[in-house]
Protein backbone atom coordinates (compact mmCIF):
# COMPACT_ATOMS: atom_id res chain seq x y z
CA UNK A 1 0.00 0.00 0.00
CA UNK A 2 2.79 2.66 0.58
CA UNK A 3 4.03 2.01 -2.96
CA UNK A 4 0.65 2.64 -4.13
CA UNK A 5 0.12 5.75 -1.99
CA UNK A 6 3.89 6.74 -3.10
CA UNK A 7 3.69 6.62 -6.80
CA UNK A 8 -0.48 8.01 -6.35
CA UNK A 9 1.45 11.41 -5.41
CA UNK A 10 3.82 12.01 -7.56
CA UNK A 11 1.24 13.83 -10.03
CA UNK A 12 -2.02 15.45 -10.06
CA UNK A 13 -3.45 12.32 -11.84
CA UNK A 14 -2.13 8.70 -11.98
CA UNK A 15 -3.91 5.94 -13.84
CA UNK A 16 -2.47 2.20 -12.73
CA UNK A 17 -3.31 0.45 -15.57
CA UNK A 18 -2.15 -2.42 -18.24
CA UNK A 19 -1.32 -2.08 -21.82
CA UNK A 20 -4.09 -4.67 -22.74
CA UNK A 21 -6.72 -3.65 -21.04
CA UNK A 22 -9.56 -2.46 -23.23
CA UNK A 23 -11.48 -1.00 -19.76
CA UNK A 24 -7.79 0.84 -19.11
CA UNK A 25 -7.30 2.35 -22.96
CA UNK A 26 -10.76 4.03 -22.51
CA UNK A 27 -9.80 6.09 -19.38
CA UNK A 28 -6.25 7.18 -20.93
CA UNK A 29 -8.57 8.40 -23.98
CA UNK A 30 -11.15 9.85 -21.90
CA UNK A 31 -8.40 11.79 -19.60
CA UNK A 32 -6.44 13.00 -23.13
CA UNK A 33 -9.78 14.42 -24.64
CA UNK A 34 -10.34 16.03 -21.82
CA UNK A 35 -7.17 17.73 -21.96
CA UNK A 36 -5.56 16.04 -19.06
CA UNK A 37 -1.81 15.53 -17.94
CA UNK A 38 -1.35 12.10 -16.15
CA UNK A 39 1.00 9.83 -15.21
CA UNK A 40 0.26 6.29 -15.93
CA UNK A 41 2.11 3.08 -14.68
CA UNK A 42 1.34 0.28 -16.87
CA UNK A 43 1.67 -2.58 -14.65
CA UNK A 44 1.94 -5.52 -16.40
CA UNK A 45 5.83 -4.12 -17.90
CA UNK A 46 6.56 -2.91 -14.39
CA UNK A 47 8.91 -5.25 -12.36
CA UNK A 48 6.38 -4.78 -8.85
CA UNK A 49 3.38 -4.81 -10.89
CA UNK A 50 1.87 -7.97 -9.46
CA UNK A 51 2.36 -6.78 -5.59
CA UNK A 52 1.10 -3.25 -7.03
CA UNK A 53 -2.19 -5.13 -8.34
CA UNK A 54 -2.91 -6.96 -5.24
CA UNK A 55 -2.45 -3.56 -3.09
CA UNK A 56 -5.38 -2.26 -5.68
CA UNK A 57 -7.51 -5.21 -5.28
CA UNK A 58 -7.08 -4.58 -1.45
CA UNK A 59 -7.84 -0.91 -1.17
CA UNK A 60 -10.44 -0.72 -4.28
CA UNK A 61 -12.03 -3.93 -3.36
CA UNK A 62 -12.22 -6.12 -6.32
CA UNK A 63 -9.92 -8.81 -7.97
CA UNK A 64 -9.60 -6.90 -11.02
CA UNK A 65 -9.13 -3.12 -10.02
CA UNK A 66 -7.49 -1.83 -13.16
CA UNK A 67 -7.79 0.85 -14.14
CA UNK A 68 -7.05 2.41 -10.80
CA UNK A 69 -7.27 6.29 -10.88
CA UNK A 70 -6.31 8.33 -8.36
CA UNK A 71 -6.72 12.46 -8.52
CA UNK A 72 -5.16 14.70 -6.13
CA UNK A 73 -3.25 11.54 -4.63
CA UNK A 74 -6.96 10.21 -3.78
CA UNK A 75 -8.37 7.12 -5.04
CA UNK A 76 -11.53 8.11 -7.44
CA UNK A 77 -11.84 4.50 -8.41
CA UNK A 78 -11.87 2.39 -11.81
CA UNK A 79 -13.56 2.89 -15.38
CA UNK A 80 -17.50 2.86 -13.49
CA UNK A 81 -16.71 5.09 -11.28
CA UNK A 82 -14.72 7.40 -13.39
CA UNK A 83 -17.24 7.44 -15.89
CA UNK A 84 -20.39 8.15 -13.35
CA UNK A 85 -18.30 11.04 -12.48
CA UNK A 86 -17.86 12.04 -15.71
CA UNK A 87 -21.19 11.92 -17.23
CA UNK A 88 -22.96 13.74 -14.06
CA UNK A 89 -20.20 16.40 -14.41
CA UNK A 90 -18.58 16.54 -11.52
CA UNK A 91 -14.92 14.89 -12.91
CA UNK A 92 -14.18 17.55 -14.85
CA UNK A 93 -13.96 20.29 -11.66
CA UNK A 94 -12.35 17.03 -9.48
CA UNK A 95 -8.90 17.33 -12.39
CA UNK A 96 -9.00 21.69 -12.16
CA UNK A 97 -9.39 21.54 -8.29
CA UNK A 98 -6.17 18.85 -8.68
CA UNK A 99 -4.26 21.28 -11.32
CA UNK A 100 -4.56 18.68 -13.90
CA UNK A 101 -6.17 20.01 -16.75
CA UNK A 102 -3.60 21.98 -19.48
CA UNK A 103 -6.12 22.93 -21.86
Amino acid sequence: MERVARLAAQQAVVIFSSSTCCMCHAIKSLFQDLGVNYTVHELDEEPYGADIVTALSRLIGRSSPLPAVFVGGKLVGSTDRVMALHLAGKLAPLLSDAGAKWL
